[in-house]
């Protein structure tokens, strides 16, 4: 049996979705398909809005600046997303723990991957691990998952604009 702690891909999946909200329904189960989410979700006409209203309120806790406070909020959020963890074996993958219920929708089962992924990042990889990036005014969701914990940026792109912005400034 492994283990499937929805640790990392679940805090990539919510970056991706936060850093680059898709255009309807289909763009988040297709982004659900890529971070490798194989399980189908019932399809309801309120699916857009409430993944949206996750997101958002995942990001209230990547926003909180202190260790408690994120805790507190992400403490609150997976007691909305509360199910038991069930053993379950599809699609070939082999036995392994799901944390949600059987048929949830989209939303629902989104808030229960990502909060227990990343409850298990900031437990096992550090709570400052969760952060926006610095380049200015870029703003997107830095998950850090390098090996000595100092990732400030969320692309190679931002980190030479900032080193840019650093070099002409001493420059000046």
């Amino acid at each position: 049996m492994q283990l499937n702690p929805y640790g990392e891909y679940a805090v990539l999946l919510a970056a991706s979705l936060a850093n680059d909200w898709p255009s309807d329904r289909d763009g988040i189960e297709q982004r659900t398909r890529q971070s490798g989410m194989t399980m189908p979700f019932p399809r309801l006409a309120s699916d857009y809005a409430q993944t949206r209203a996750v997101v958002d309120d995942w990001l209230d806790i990547v926003d909180t600046p202190s260790d408690p406070e994120r805790a507190l909020l992400l403490n609150l959020q997976a007691a909305r997303a509360s199910a038991y963890p069930r053993l379950v074996d599809h699609d070939g993958e082999g036995w392994h723990l799901h944390y949600r219920d059987d048929g949830q929708s989209m939303p629902q089962v989104l808030r229960s991957v990502i909060c227990v992924g990343t409850a298990l990042h900031l437990t096992t990889r550090g709570m400052h691990r969760l952060r926006r990036c610095e380049a200015a005014p870029c703003g997107h969701v830095v998950v850090d998952v390098t090996r000595n914990g100092r990732q400030r940026f969320c692309s190679v792109r931002c980190a030479n604009r900032a080193a840019v912005r650093r070099h002409r400034e001493r420059q000046a």
